[in-house]
């Protein structure tokens, strides 16, 4: 996982865990090396791709993308 997402991960998960509430806490659970068990667990639960769950995750962390997000 990518250095700037592990230091933001508490608020990444809560963005998460607002967007598809049927996120758990065990799913959002990064374990060092399991980076693909993590996606794996969010790509089930979500649907979504690997590519299109990245880009999200990215637009949390960047400060526009939260802009970007409540216009939806």
């Amino acid at each position: 996982m990518d250095l700037q997402l592990k230091g933001r991960w508490n608020e990444i998960k809560g963005k998460l865990k607002q967007k598809y509430a049927n996120l758990t806490d065990d799913d959002l659970t990064y374990e060092e090396g399991k980076d693909d068990q993590l996606w794996g667990r969010l790509q089930q639960k979500t649907g979504k791709t690997l590519d299109d769950l990245k880009s999200e995750i990215l637009r949390f962390t960047d400060p526009d993308g939260d802009r970007e997000t409540r216009k939806h």
